[in-house]
């Protein structure tokens, strides 16, 4: 893709997510839209989301036990892999999963809307589809992500206490007081607020997407495509960024 064409596509995503703020604000869409995609992103995602934060933690427990075994620094595992988990593997892999999850499947959504003219009924209808389609799923993400992130932290780090526990003999209650003595409110909120921005990067882009598929099934499989690759790659270049900027604050 060309300089004008990455040029071109950022114009038309800022433009939609506008006209959707501006939609949802003064039409809101029904209740029953906003539920039905709160649903899709958060429950329909707890499966994928807590069986890879589980391992995630259970691996890094694995892995950083191990190497603290040889220097007899154990009892620090936990401090670890709390950090590690919370401050970027939560957020960053619940990205990953909800982007190639939620976000493909907002883009095939609403990319098969536009190739069958159902976008194009709506407005006949006199019904904006900024408002109806692209604001609950991008509120719902909003809402949805730090809400996950907070859950894969949790998850993670219960997974790295099953493991440190089994594999390594670390106290349950050491190992939650030691990572409590360590963790601070600021490197939980880092790791909210490095969900919620992911949440609008994939809700926007997988809406884009959506919305602007063409040229028949073939158009709405490379708008998927796009999306997924697209969200993660932005999802790992945001969060380095973040991360710089959140550590010099």
């Amino acid at each position: 893709m060309g300089e004008r064409s990455w040029i071109t596509a950022l114009g038309g995503l800022f433009i939609i997510l506008r006209r959707a703020a501006s939609a949802g604000v003064h039409r809101p869409p029904p209740w029953s839209v906003l539920l039905e995609q709160l649903y899709e992103v958060g429950v329909r995602s707890l499966s994928i989301v807590n069986l890879t934060a589980v391992f995630t933690g259970m691996v890094m427990a694995l892995q950083l036990g191990y190497f603290l075994t040889q220097f007899g620094a154990k009892i620090f595992v936990s401090r670890m892999v709390g950090l590690a988990v919370i401050a970027e593997l939560g957020p960053v892999l619940t990205g990953l999963m909800i982007g190639g999850r939620v976000g493909a499947g907002m883009a095939a959504e609403l990319g098969t809307m536009k190739v069958t003219e159902q976008i194009d009924a709506l407005r006949a209808l006199g019904t904006d589809p900024a408002s109806y389609l692209v604001f609950p799923r991008v509120v719902a993400l909003l809402i949805m992500m730090p809400l996950m992130t907070a859950l894969a932290d949790a998850v993670g780090v219960l997974g790295g206490l099953i493991l440190a526990y089994f594999n390594l003999g670390v106290s349950p209650l050491f190992y939650v007081r030691s990572l409590i003595q360590w963790l601070t409110v600021a490197d939980i909120l880092r790791s909210l607020v490095k969900g919620l921005v992911f949440g609008a990067i994939i809700g926007s882009v997988a809406c884009y997407n959506g919305i602007s598929a063409r040229n028949g099934a073939d158009g709405v499989g490379r708008a998927t495509t796009q999306t997924v690759v697209v969200a993660a790659i932005s999802v790992l270049v945001v969060d380095f960024f973040l991360t710089m900027l959140m550590l010099a604050i």
